[in-house]
């Protein structure tokens, strides 16, 4: 079930009829209000992709990846009236590589999520599953991501950005703007060039831009109305990027 409004009196009603042992819940966007807390003869559940109380929120994966974790995994919470805030029945954790995407991890930890629901529902049905409080104090918020945040800030340092790239991948993409035109950026690698944030550095057959700190040499891009290319396809191909770089212009 997937109610549009789970706080509408005929969405509870519909999920009371049931009368479950046990609700899960996963990526729903909601916070199911205690009239439907309150319907399990067990437990509401909710598996997140994060190791709360780290990302509480909407795009734990993206996060974690922008921020520079080392790992993540998925929790399983009994669920309570907030944001991601209730007990720890059990949590999983696994590595983050340094090219992780968004996707990847995504799909990594949809690997997981399975076992860690099977298990503790095991638990529950033997009566044994713990409750962990969370700690607030440690707690971190990953809010709902849009389009514009995937916007680049060359003031950024380029480790920072080329973070971003990678979690912003696919959703919600991070881009430039070159001469008026949205450019999305696949992957990208830091290089140790300097430059004005923006600006266009010299480079025969690669997309070189400066950071705030260090460069980015893009990898695979997408020019708007086009398909996904690599650096170099793009560089031959575009000749107003060609003219920007000869006069020392900056992109946005």
């Amino acid at each position: 079930m997937q109610p549009a409004r789970v706080k509408d009196r005929q969405a509870i009603e519909e999920i009371r009829a049931l009368q479950p042992d046990a609700i899960v819940v996963m990526a729903y966007g909601q916070i199911l209000p205690r009239s439907v807390l309150e319907i399990p003869r067990i437990a509401c559940l909710n598996l997140h992709a994060s190791l709360l109380p780290r990302w509480r929120g909407a795009a734990p994966i993206q996060a974690a990846i922008a921020a520079g974790d080392s790992e993540t995994g998925i929790t399983v919470m009994y669920m309570a009236e907030g944001l991601d805030i209730g007990d720890i029945l059990l949590q999983r954790r696994i590595d983050i590589s340094p090219t992780d995407t968004g996707g990847a991890l995504h799909d990594q930890l949809a690997r997981v999520a399975p076992d860690a629901l099977h298990e503790a529902l095991q638990m529950l049905a033997k009566d044994n599953a713990p409750r962990i409080p969370q700690d607030n104090a440690l707690a971190t918020y990953a809010p709902k991501l849009t389009r514009d945040d995937g916007k680049i800030d060359w003031s950024e340092p380029a480790e920072v950005i080329e973070r971003k790239i990678r979690a912003f991948n696919p959703w919600p993409g991070a881009f430039m703007s070159i001469d008026g035109r949205n450019v999305k950026i696949f992957s990208a690698a830091i290089v140790d060039l300097s430059g004005k944030p923006g600006e266009f550095l010299r480079s025969e057959k690669n997309l070189v831009i400066a950071a705030g700190k260090g460069a980015l040499s893009l990898s695979e891009v997408q020019l708007e109305g086009k398909l996904r290319m690599s650096a170099s396809e793009f560089v031959r191909g575009f000749h107003a990027l060609s003219s920007e770089r000869s006069e020392g212009r900056q992109t946005s």
